[in-house]
């Protein structure tokens, strides 16, 4: 394969569950600079992102000149799209946007925005759930009820009476109505070349849901995937597609998948896919490049569960490090993994690292057994009835003990900041 060069790649919005995926995909990724933009409503791409920049949304006026302005700044090479509505507003003004975007044409762009239209696309082609057009058409509930073109599980809901319905209805006009699925739901993550049609199929049952979110989630039996895969194909013959994309299946009462949606897009949680081997934001990006792609897949058994992360900003100011070793760089005879990734972020930094310990183990003994002997830039070792405190150059440094006599004494006489193994998340930065 032909070597890339690197590319300056935008998220659009960078905040989204979409987004993230798409950050954890390029993150690590030597032929991509990331950037991000979104709207200016708190969300969780500036944890992330070094560069995240502040546009309208796409229903707003001038939302496109200052997205342009951006593509210039950074000489961005490719927008990644990361929500339903950007998706479409990009496909409809693809030729104003002055950088590549990394999407299907408008025709699909479109008729995967609704879903009525997918369901009038395909339903000669595939099994789509009812539709009723008319509450007088329902001949027995529940039915289950969502936005013609929604995101998430936003304003869904199972409805169970007439009464119920028509409330809802008089309330919102623009809820579509639907047959009640009540069997398993699935998403099938999919990769499509251009040339050499499709890649990848990979279907996994959501077993768990949140805001429409796959929280838990595990891929099919190859047997259920030849299904699935029937399912794509047909999808791809019917809709010009390409790139990452994916469709979401429900069975009914008899078994049968019944096709809910397709997006042009991302997925949440495509990582179920991504740790086989398919990093599907980086090959949307090699496809976008015209490369002769190949995939190739481990071979194991997983599942993904997900929950929520803690990220944070301060202003703790720092260029010296004084960390402990007993109980706080070694924890019951294990490396502190998460203190080793600080203390690195911080190496990365510029930061000097000063271990300071009482440790009655030989020093450099104990440091080589735990790989760890060439981190620090110099090693202070004390007695049992010496005070740290008397030790540390208070000037912009941070001391961290598993001690709280040892972190109380240091702060009352330097008034730095102290931290314990449990209080390190707040220094992570996992901004590229």
């Amino acid at each position: 394969m032909k070597k890339i060069e690197k590319k300056n790649v935008l998220v659009f919005p960078g905040g989204t569950e979409i987004g993230l995926e798409i950050w954890n995909s390029l993150k690590d990724c030597k032929e991509v600079n990331l950037f991000s933009a979104g709207s200016p409503v708190s969300n969780h791409a500036p944890y992330v992102f070094h560069n995240h920049s502040i546009i309208p949304e796409v229903k707003k006026a001038g939302w496109l000149d200052e997205l342009n302005s951006l593509i210039k700044k950074f000489s961005i090479d490719y927008i990644f799209p990361a929500h339903d509505d950007v998706i479409v507003a990009l496909a409809q003004n693809s030729v104003k946007v002055r950088s590549k975007i990394i999407s299907s044409p408008l025709r699909t762009c479109l008729i995967t925005r609704s879903k009525s239209e997918t369901y009038n696309t395909f339903k000669s082609l595939l099994p789509v759930p009812k539709l009723f057009h008319k509450v007088s058409d329902i001949k027995s509930f529940p039915v289950f009820v969502k936005p013609d073109k929604g995101q998430g599980s936003q304003d869904a809901e199972l409805v169970k009476d007439l009464d119920s319905l028509k409330y809802l209805l008089k309330n919102k006009p623009e809820l579509i109505i639907l047959e009640y699925l009540n069997g398993k739901e699935y998403t099938v993550d999919c990769f499509s070349h251009r040339e050499k049609g499709l890649l990848f199929c990979g279907g996994r049952e959501r077993i768990r849901t949140r805001n429409g979110i796959s929280m838990n989630s595990k891929p099919v039996s190859s047997r259920i995937n030849k299904i699935f895969n029937k399912y794509a194909l047909t999808i791809t013959k019917e809709l010009e597609i390409y790139g990452a994309w994916f469709f979401q299946l429900k069975q009914d009462s008899t078994g049968k998948y019944k096709l809910l949606e397709i997006s042009p897009r991302i997925s949440g949680t495509m990582a179920t896919n991504r740790i086989f081997g398919v990093n599907f934001p980086l090959l949307s990006i090699y496809e976008n490049e015209g490369f002769n792609l190949d995939i190739l897949l481990n071979k194991h058994n997983i599942e993904i569960d997900r929950a929520l992360i803690n990220r944070y900003k301060h202003d703790i100011d720092y260029n010296k490090v004084y960390v402990d070793l007993d109980d706080t760089l070694i924890i019951n005879n294990k490396v502190n993994t998460q203190l080793i990734k600080f203390l690195y972020q911080a190496v990365n930094e510029g930061c000097k690292i000063i271990l300071i310990s009482k440790t009655e183990n030989d020093i450099q003994t104990y440091l080589r057994k735990w790989k760890i002997e060439c981190l620090f830039d110099e090693i202070i070792l004390l007695k049992k009835e010496d005070s740290k405190a008397n030790y540390i150059d208070p000037i912009n440094s941070i001391f961290i003990d598993d001690s709280f006599s040892e972190r109380k004494s240091v702060y009352c006489q330097h008034c730095i900041p102290t931290f314990d193994s449990s209080m390190i998340e707040v220094l992570m930065d996992s901004r590229v």
